[in-house]
């Protein structure tokens, strides 16, 4: 009896490790190898490799950012209509795991950035988790800092895929991914503000309910302007240089457009999920989008005709 009890105490917990390690926000660091992608000549089996481990590394930081947010907020987290299902919140995972949990992935980031990577690449790893630990304990109080702050985050990984790989990221991609997240960091703030009940705006946030048509308005902005860099993107002569049939890539944008619309109008009508980045990973017409943004691309870039 005390083993079975036992063994289902440490089954529970083990789950609870794994719910606060968010593995399904792993999918982020694919921006890792986004350099890598799109590099114009054929990657080598280094740079593939390198570019794996980077998203390894990106992926064990980023859940140490998650214990860390998890631990500063589970008082807050508690009385939250959903948060309070964390594991620490809900006390599946006692608060006492969160510390070494959260020294262990940060050792096993660094290891694997310190022994696979470049010098370059421990800078930027370094450089991420003081801005995502800095996010959850200071930055994301901070009116606008906030969103600029996430944004930024998924544009740094961007760049440290470039370090790893050794590949230039071009200025056009560091601006079509800043203003596409900005877009929706503001969607996620934007949900936020629907859901409070304090006509005083979000505790610890630096936002209030008479700011929702501001963010509304600025949010959709930012995706635009991302969908305008593309376009400008498309007739730079780098297109030009790597792409056979580079009018074909004019198919991206009405794609981009109506998806970014879309988590809009969803966000509007209250049937978006607090993390625009997790709705797109589960939601089915943003996997065709990315589907036919991917095959038109790759018509345009190997034209047979």
């Amino acid at each position: 009896m005390y083993s079975a009890t036992a063994e289902a105490v440490g089954l529970s917990r083990a789950r609870a490790i794994a719910r606060v390690l968010r593995p399904h926000q792993w999918a982020k660091n694919a921006l890792v190898v986004l350099p890598l992608v799109l590099a114009p000549a054929r990657p080598t089996i280094h740079q593939i490799v390198s570019a794996v481990l980077a998203g390894v590394a990106f992926s064990l930081c980023a859940s140490a950012g998650y214990v860390f947010n998890d631990l500063m907020d589970v008082e807050a987290d508690r009385m939250h209509r959903t948060k309070r299902s964390r594991p620490f919140a809900s006390g599946d995972l006692p608060l006492a795991f969160g510390p070494p949990l959260l020294l262990t992935l940060i050792v096993a980031s660094v290891v694997i950035a310190w022994r696979s990577l470049p010098l370059g690449f421990m800078v930027m790893l370094a450089l991420y988790l003081v801005l995502t630990l800095s996010y959850s304990s200071l930055f994301k109080s901070k009116l606008v800092v906030d969103v600029v702050v996430l944004a930024w985050l998924y544009t740094h990984r961007v760049l440290a895929g470039g370090i790893a790989t050794g590949i230039t990221v071009s200025s056009w991609l560091l601006a079509f991914t800043m203003f596409i997240f900005t877009s929706l960091a503001f969607a996620k703030r934007y949900v936020e503000l629907r859901l409070a009940t304090d006509s005083g705006g979000l505790k610890s946030r630096g936002y209030k309910a008479g700011d929702l048509e501001m963010v509304a308005s600025m949010g959709p902005t930012a995706g635009y302007m991302a969908v305008l860099v593309f376009c400008l993107y498309v007739d730079s002569n780098v297109v030009a240089e790597r792409y056979r049939m580079p009018v074909v890539l004019w198919f991206v944008a009405p794609v981009l457009l109506y998806w970014v619309s879309r988590v809009w109008f969803l966000a509007h009508r209250g049937q978006m999920h607090d993390d625009p980045v997790k709705f797109a990973l589960v939601d089915t017409r943003s996997w065709i989008c990315a589907i036919v943004i991917v095959l038109v691309a790759t018509l345009a870039r190997f034209w047979p005709i």
